[in-house]
């Protein structure tokens, strides 16, 4: 089933490329395709334009002249309205032409011929015009009869009708371009769809038999799966033995072995009696007489008290790790009671219950609100958060006063996520992965401890179903950050 789910797989992969890849080809040309079709458009509209402006301009200079006709004919000034129409219209209709074919500098010199034409053919007509109405009518005619207007006027015709049949061959490639991109746009649209839905049958065929293959191996599957439930639940029995079994070890072990480090202690109180009593001879004068008499006033005054001395703070040290060991074992064998704590209460409590170190230190204690209300084990909160806020007073920097803030950050999945911020000594990047470990302590040693505190906070952390960690900077702060579940799970987290 493995290589045939393997082999599936490849061609359903291979037909999803393809039809991707067929996909992206087709927006490719159709976007090559739209941006001809537009730059096609593009030109038939400014061919139209063009050949609106040569005709408005040709009617213009057509209208000069019918006016002019007419009034050179009756005389009457009726004629000259339409003239002078045209005549001021005409500079204008000259300026549209050059403006449409301003970027394409081959009509250049055309329309510069155009223009030189229109000049001569305004100034023939306006000095005929001038001579009728001076009543100069056969002089008017005169000039007329020379054909040097109609001539001019021919001039003008041939070239705005050589210029608009360059710009209608233009409009006629434009038009048919645009003909030529929409059928290859349809025929590429058509067979690329053919491809696309090839590819998608294809795919559904390999799906199709890849399911099936599914749905045939699915009955062994769930033969292999019967009784799993079972023997996890059997595996999970074990584990909780095992923790049980190593908890009450710890039990017995740190038990017993404070009999003997009980034991240890008194004959040093013992020994310490014993040498007050010799401390005594120390003072009688036969003791320097004799030969060892300087040795052993030395041994009795000096090495003696110093040797109980580093006896005493050893057992009293080894004493203090075993009771950590008692805790931490008791502590495992409690049962969670969840019962519902209102957060901003709950802060308020332990700050309270520390305000007067606090006071002393000159420091500041703020929780930011809202806090929410969640479901959990009151007692093991009260631990966890006793701890972080008692490290936060106790590894302050020297000269700063201590600053703690509390407040809720946001966190996805639901969970509750709680930051406890100070302005302390910090913690060493060395070190950061250390001071969740038991008995491990980070930095200078000039505190009294066991080590216990951060490593006890992320067992219950984990019991109460949360996490928790740590981001530092040498003598800037330390920012402890506890998510925690809104409700306590059912089956807490073991240690």
């Amino acid at each position: 089933m493995g290589a045939n789910s393997s082999k599936l797989l490849r061609v359903t992969y291979v037909f999803a490329a393809a039809g991707v890849l067929t996909l992206v080809v087709l927006v490719a040309v159709s976007f090559w395709l739209l941006e001809k079709t537009s730059a096609s458009t593009q030109n038939v509209i400014v061919a139209r334009e063009q050949l609106t402006a040569l005709s408005q301009l040709l009617s213009s200079i057509q209208d000069a002249e019918t006016g002019q006709r007419g009034y050179l004919l009756t005389g009457e000034s009726r004629y000259l309205e339409p003239y002078n129409i045209a005549i001021k219209n005409v500079p204008q209709r000259m300026a549209d032409v050059r403006d449409q074919f301003k970027d394409q500098p081959q009509a250049k010199g055309r329309l510069d011929e155009i223009a030189a034409a229109t000049a001569a053919k305004l100034q023939e007509l306006a000095s005929t015009v001038e001579l009728r109405m001076a009543g100069k009518s056969n002089e008017a005619l005169a000039v007329v009869n020379t054909d040097r207007g109609k001539n001019l006027m021919d001039d003008i015709r041939k070239l705005v009708a050589e210029q608009t049949e360059v710009v209608e061959t233009e409009l006629t490639k434009s038009i048919q371009s645009q003909q030529d991109n929409a059928v290859l746009a349809r025929w590429f649209t058509l067979g690329a769809g053919v491809v696309i839905l090839l590819a998608a049958l294809g795919a559904a065929a390999t799906i199709l038999r890849y399911t099936r293959a599914l749905l045939a191996t699915r009955g062994k599957m769930e033969q292999l799966n019967m009784g799993l439930e079972e023997r996890v639940k059997e595996r999970t029995a074990d584990l909780q033995r095992a923790n049980d079994e190593i908890q009450r070890f710890a039990y017995i072990v740190s038990h017993d072995l404070r009999a003997p480090l009980v034991n240890v202690m008194g004959y040093t109180s013992e020994l310490e009696a014993g040498l007050a009593t010799l401390a005594s001879l120390c003072e009688d004068p036969k003791l320097v007489e004799l030969e060892s008499g300087p040795a052993a006033r030395t041994a009795i005054r000096e090495d003696l008290p110093e040797s109980i001395g580093f006896i005493r703070t050893s057992t009293h040290k080894m004493d203090g790790l075993i009771k950590a060991i008692l805790k931490l074992s008791r502590e495992g064998q409690r049962i969670l009671r969840p019962e519902t704590v209102d957060l901003e209460e709950f802060f308020d409590s332990a700050i309270a219950a520390v305000q007067h170190r606090v006071t002393e230190a000159d420091g500041e204690i703020e929780v930011l609100r809202p806090m929410p209300t969640i479901e959990t084990d009151r007692l093991a909160l009260e631990q966890v958060f006793g701890n972080l806020i008692d490290n936060a007073l106790k590894y302050t920097m020297p000269g700063r006063a201590p600053k703690i803030m509390i407040e809720q950050v946001p966190s996805r999945w639901g969970a509750i996520v709680i930051e406890v911020r100070d302005n302390g000594r910090g913690i060493a990047a060395d070190d950061a992965e250390r001071v969740f470990d038991l008995f491990r302590r980070a930095g200078a040693q000039d505190k009294q401890g066991e080590g216990i505190g951060l490593a006890h906070v992320k067992t219950l952390i984990r019991r109460l179903g949360g996490e928790i960690t740590m981001t530092s900077e040498l003598k800037r702060g330390t920012t402890f950050r506890v998510m925690l579940p809104r409700k306590l799970p059912e089956k807490p987290n073991a240690q």
